[in-house]
């Protein structure tokens, strides 16, 4: 997980489009437990029905991708410290899968699909 210093979602996204990255902004302001959080990522990323609300069909799906266009898709997670101070715990466990889930798409020379993910915290 790339880690930057917080800037706005909108810098963000915008600094995303200016490299030619598809940025997803999942705004959990108001998500303060795991459930409604992995229903904001899952919307962001339009993530298809049968992906389901668990951890595993999370790093399932963001592995995936491939109902997105090929290219770099910046996952910006926006008010990541509601859930971190509600239930770090599942702060920890969905912080541990979005990583994980940047490395495995990380490019790689021979990328068969051209997708990568890379995710960002914000404000």
């Amino acid at each position: 997980m790339t880690v930057k210093p917080m800037l706005d979602s909108k810098t963000l996204a915008d600094q995303a489009r200016a490299r030619g990255a598809y940025p997803h902004v999942v705004d959990t302001a108001e998500h303060a437990d795991r459930a409604s959080t992995l229903d904001a990522i899952a919307a962001a990323l339009s993530l298809p029905e049968h992906f389901g609300r668990n951890l595993d069909t999370l790093y399932d799906g963001l592995t995936d991708l491939s109902w997105l266009p090929p290219g770099e898709h910046v996952l910006i997670w926006r008010a990541a410290e509601v859930l971190k101070r509600s239930d770090p715990r599942s702060y920890l466990a969905v912080h541990g899968v979005l990583s994980d889930a940047q490395r495995a798409l990380k490019p790689r020379h021979g990328q068969r699909d051209g997708r990568s993910l890379t995710v960002v915290l914000a404000d």
